[in-house]
Formats: structure tokens, C-alpha cells, sequence
């Protein structure tokens, strides 16, 4: 079993799914069926525990697949921001 999860502003959706062994994090994806939901995935972001990963990465039993969102705002230019408020 792995887990799919993609954290939304206003949401968290989260699946857990059963695979068969040699199964690939694209492969999970498509099995938590979030795209049903009005969710598109970029293949290009996709991660196993906050490390960057490609869709044909095999999975091992217990993984937690996140799928990230693009950056509203650049971290560095938030940063900036602040500095310049104080």
C-alpha cells in the first residue's frame, strides 16, 4: 500500500491505494483517480517523501507519493518583501 496526497489551499486530498509490487509512482497516480476530482497532474512534479522523483520511479510498500503545486510566490521575492516592510 502507498499513499497519494496533494496538499490544496483549501483542501488536503489523500488516497491510499494497493499496487502490485513492481508498481511506479505514475502508476499510483492514476490509481488515487485525483484527476477525477478537478485535480490536473504535472508528471514533472512529483515527489516520495519531499524528494523529487520521475514518474517511472518503483515504489516500495509504504510510500507516500506528493504531487506539488506550482509556487504562487517566489520564496526568494517573499523574503525581499518582508525585509523591505520593516
Amino acid at each position: 500500500m502507498v499513499e497519494v496526497v496533494l496538499a490544496l489551499p483549501e483542501r488536503v486530498l489523500l488516497r491510499r491505494v494497493h499496487l502490485a509490487a513492481d508498481a511506479t509512482v505514475a502508476q499510483a497516480v492514476a490509481a488515487a483517480g485525483l484527476e477525477g476530482e478537478g485535480v490536473s497532474v504535472d508528471h514533472q512534479r512529483l515527489g516520495i517523501y519531499g524528494r523529487r522523483v520521475a514518474p517511472d520511479q518503483r515504489l516500495r510498500d509504504g510510500d507516500r507519493v506528493e504531487l506539488y503545486r506550482s509556487l504562487t510566490l517566489d520564496p526568494k521575492d517573499a523574503r525581499r518583501r518582508r525585509a523591505r516592510g520593516r
